[in-house]
C-alpha cells in the first residue's frame, strides 16, 4: 500500500502522523511511504531521518495526497485539505466530528474512508488512540492552569500549592476519565486542594483509591457543579462522550459566580468544550476573559509539546496503521470491531451514530455499508 503523511497546517501544531522508527517497519514489509518535506521538524524528526527509515520525501502535500492510499495524519483536515481527499481513499486521524458540521459534510462528499482516532476502541472498551493524548492534556492542563493563575496574565495571583500560612489553590475536575485522572495526579502532587466529579459511582470509587483518600470527589450534577465552581481557582474541563458533544456542564450564569482571577482549562474544547462561555483558541492566542475569569481553549494542546506527543501517539496508532496497510480497509474493518468503531464516514455515507445524534443526521450501519450480513 502507498502511505503518506503531510506536515499538519495548524496553528502551532508540530506533531507528525508517523515517526521514521515505524516507516522502517512499514517499508520492511513492502509498503511505500510518502512524506512530505519537513513534516517531522517539529518533532525533532529530519527528512534525512524519514529517508533512512525508507521513505520517500516529497516536497509538496499535493504530492503526497495524490499518491497515497492512505494518509495518516494527527489532527482533522482543514478547509484547505478538503478538496485533496480522494474517494476510496483511507483518511486515519482525529476528526472530532460531532461539532464539526462542515467537515462532516466535506468528508461526506469526498467519498473516503475515514476513521477517527477518538472513536476506536479496545477490550477493554476504553478508547487507545485517545488515552495517549489524553494523558498529556491532562497533565499539561494544571500546568498551563498554575501559569495563567499568576497577576500577569490576569489571574488572581494564588500559587496553586500553596506555602506555609496560605491555603493552596482549590482545583474542580470536571470528569474523572483518562483526562481527569491525570490532571488530579499533577494537581495533588504539587500540593493543591482537589476535587474531582463524575457521574459514574464507579469512577469515584476509582479516584479514591488511586489517590488515597487525598482527592475529594463528588457526584457531577447541576448543583454540585454551580457549588463547587463559586469556590474554585482553577476548573479543568475534562467531561468526554466518546462520538459525542460534550455536555455543557458549566452554565454562563455559573461562571459569573467564580472568583475574578480564577481559570478554566477547557480540555474537551475538541468535542464542543465544557462550558458555555468555551470557544476554540489556538497556541499563539491561546487564552481569553469572560466575566473575569480567564479561559484558556486550545483545541490541540498535546502539540505543545511535540515530540513526546508523537512518539506517544505513534506507538498507539501503528498496530491498526499496519493492519490497514497489510488487510486493506474492508478486510481490516470485517475483522476488527475495534477499528471498526473508528469508522465515521464511509464512501458517502455517515457510519458513527454517535456523530449523527450529535447533528441529527441520518447514519447508515457499519454492516450495510460493509456488506455484512
Amino acid at each position: 500500500m502507498n502511505i503518506g503523511t503531510v506536515k499538519e497546517i495548524k496553528i502551532n501544531e508540530n506533531r507528525v502522523g508517523i515517526i521514521p522508527s515505524f516507516v522502517a517497519s512499514l517499508t520492511k514489509q513492502g509498503h511505500c511511504v510518502f512524506v512530505e518535506k519537513n513534516a517531522g521538524v517539529g518533532s525533532g524528526f529530519t527528512d534525512e531521518d524519514y529517508r533512512k527509515a525508507g521513505a520517500t520525501v516529497l516536497e509538496t502535500a499535493d504530492e503526497v495526497w495524490q499518491k497515497s492510499d492512505m494518509i495518516v495524519k494527527v489532527k482533522e483536515p482543514l478547509k484547505s485539505e478538503y478538496g485533496k481527499i480522494r474517494p476510496n481513499q483511507i483518511l486515519f486521524t482525529y476528526l472530532h466530528l460531532a461539532p464539526d458540521v462542515e467537515q462532516t459534510e466535506a468528508l461526506i462528499n469526498s467519498g473516503a474512508v475515514c476513521i477517527a482516532y477518538e472513536t476506536v476502541t479496545d477490550a477493554f472498551g476504553k478508547l487507545p488512540l485517545l488515552s495517549p493524548m489524553s494523558t498529556i492534556a491532562g497533565r499539561m492542563s494544571v500546568l498551563v492552569a498554575t501559569n495563567l493563575l499568576q497577576t500577569q496574565h490576569g489571574g488572581c495571583g494564588t500559587l496553586p500549592c500553596g506555602v506555609p500560612g496560605v491555603p493552596p489553590s482549590k482545583v474542580l475536575i470536571l470528569g474523572g476519565g483518562h483526562v481527569g485522572q491525570n490532571a488530579a495526579f499533577i494537581a495533588h502532587g504539587i500540593g493543591a486542594d482537589v476535587t474531582v466529579l463524575d457521574n459514574w459511582q464507579p469512577t469515584l470509587e476509582r479516584i479514591t483509591t488511586i489517590f488515597h483518600n487525598q482527592v475529594k470527589t463528588a457526584y457531577s450534577n447541576p448543583d454540585n457543579v454551580a457549588r463547587l465552581i463559586a469556590d474554585a481557582d482553577i476548573v479543568i474541563g475534562a467531561a468526554l462522550v466518546a462520538g459525542l458533544s460534550t455536555p455543557k456542564l458549566v452554565t454562563k450564569e455559573m461562571v459569573k459566580t467564580m472568583k475574578k482571577g480564577s481559570v478554566i482549562v477547557d480540555v474537551a474544547i475538541d468535542q464542543g468544550g465544557c462550558c458555555e462561555t468555551s470557544h476554540p483558541t489556538t497556541h499563539d492566542n491561546p487564552y481569553y476573559t469572560v466575566d473575569g475569569v480567564v479561559h484558556y481553549c486550545v483545541t490541540n494542546m498535546p502539540g505543545a509539546y511535540a515530540r513526546t506527543a508523537t512518539i506517544s501517539l505513534n506507538n498507539a496508532t501503528y498496530p491498526f496503521i499496519e493492519k490497514l496497510a497489510n488487510s486493506g480497509y474492508e478486510k481490516a474493518l470485517r475483522e476488527d470491531k475495534h477499528l471498526r468503531n473508528g469508522l465515521n464516514v464511509f464512501k458517502g455515507k455517515l457510519t458513527h451514530p454517535a456523530v449523527a445524534k450529535s447533528q441529527n443526521r441520518p447514519f447508515t450501519a457499519w454492516e450495510v455499508v460493509l456488506e455484512i450480513d
